[in-house]
């Protein structure tokens, strides 16, 4: 059944809500959970449901994420399996970039149409969950759907954010509205689960994952070339003259859209019994296997912290963190709800002889530091005797080497923060 499915995973636009982590990289190559990257979520969800051909669409800041891609994602000769970049690309016939998610599907049709499929699952490349698509074409299939779309049962206070849905007792839907005002809600209640309903999740959001009939959406993408977006666009117009079915999922699921929503669902990754599981063997997280030696910890209290691999650890306390590949943290040192991201490369010996005698900092962050609330970037060197402690109390606003949304201080990609300073 599912080497009939060919997954389309959107990278998305410019990111800038996730801002200054998409400076550099597209929004599927920003790293969370310490090791991996965000495309590694549909990635994974894909190959887990045994879902072995997917294209990644995007056009900003794609060299990282090609990089990516081309060192994890690799396969047998003797497979159909691939993971392929699709990048936007001006052509005589279309000289513009992508205009939205549908457009982006339109714009690469030429491509995805070199394979045999029945079905497309289209996926968004920054949303954090676990799910198996078998389930969900399977249902599709079963009840002669000719697009289904994930929803997930949300509170009143989120319903705004999303799409909302309406369905009838076969769970077929019968109308759609974006992102309704608070006083529309109570028109839009949905039938939901006790469980759901014991939590006053009483209202059904799109997820932005589609499955779409292989002709159909071939047909409506030629017949309708001004429509660009799917949920805005493709997905109610079709409630009009096709089946669209919606299939229930209730598991986690978050959509990380800014610093805010990235920086929580690392930080829940550290819980005691974290909502997004990377220790659930059937729904293991693929990505690009590294030969790095095992983390050093020396003299550190570690409280609800993950370490990726290849950490030098000498800190005093490290308390609901998560710690990067490579990161490097000198003695005296105390982080606290943070995501430090680690680095690319180690410094040699000789390097860090000559830079300790200038007296520029290190790779990494320093001795007698103390760092709050804050998300560093890759590459970072952060000197010794720094304070970073981010909250409420600090201004919004861009400072060169950081910024700061929500309280939360996000030191930019191989940014140098001298001794002594104090954000």
């Amino acid at each position: 059944m599912t080497d009939k499915v060919l997954g389309v995973i959107l990278g998305g636009g410019q990111g800038s809500r996730l801002s200054p982590l998409t400076q550099t990289r597209s929004k599927p190559a920003v790293p969370i959970g310490g090791k991996y990257r965000l495309v590694d979520i549909p990635i994974s969800n894909c190959m887990n449901s045994g879902i072995h051909r997917m294209f990644v669409l995007t056009q900003f800041n794609s060299a990282s994420l090609n990089k990516h891609i081309k060192n994890t994602y690799h396969f047998s000769h003797f497979s159909k399996a691939f993971v392929d970049i699709l990048a936007a690309e001006q052509t005589p016939d279309n000289p513009t970039w992508f205009q939205g998610t549908a457009d982006a599907v339109r714009q690469c049709m030429h491509h995805i149409t070199n394979h045999e499929f029945d079905y497309i699952l289209i996926l968004s490349g920054d949303q954090l969950y676990q799910m198996d698509f078998k389930a969900m074409l399977q249902a599709h299939i079963d009840k002669g759907a000719e697009i289904s779309i994930a929803t997930i049962p949300v509170h009143a206070k989120d319903a705004t954010e999303f799409g909302i849905l309406k369905t009838d007792e076969e769970s077929f839907i019968t109308s759609f509205i974006e992102k309704p005002k608070a006083d529309l809600l109570p028109d839009w209640t949905s039938e939901t689960s006790d469980e759901m309903k014991g939590v006053g999740r009483n209202y059904l959001a799109s997820m932005g994952i589609y499955i779409f009939n292989r002709d159909l959406l071939i047909k409506m993408l030629n017949e309708n070339p001004d429509e660009k977006d799917f949920g805005k666009e493709i997905i109610p117009r079709a409630l009009l003259n096709n089946h669209v079915l919606s299939y229930q999922y209730e598991g986690y699921w978050t959509d990380i859209g800014n610093i805010s929503s990235f920086f929580e669902a690392n930080l829940g990754l550290t819980d005691e019994l974290p909502l997004f599981n990377m220790f659930d063997s059937a729904h293991t997280i693929f990505t690009r296997a590294r030969m790095l030696p095992p983390s050093k910890i020396s003299g550190t209290t570690l409280e609800r912290t993950i370490i990726a691999e290849g950490c030098i650890i000498q800190a005093s306390r490290v308390e609901r963190a998560v710690l990067g590949i490579r990161s490097r943290i000198g003695r005296g040192t105390t982080i606290a709800n943070s995501y430090i991201m680690g680095s690319d490369h180690y410094q040699t010996l000789k390097e860090i002889q000559e830079e300790t005698s200038s007296g520029r900092p290190l790779l990494g962050i320093g001795d007698r530091c103390y760092i709050n609330n804050a998300i560093v970037d890759k590459n970072c060197r952060i000197g010794n005797d720094v304070r970073i402690n981010g909250g409420s109390h600090l201004a919004e606003g861009d400072y060169g080497l950081y910024v700061v949304r929500d309280g939360i201080v996000v030191v930019k990609k191989g940014a140098t923060i001298p001794n002594g300073t104090v954000i």
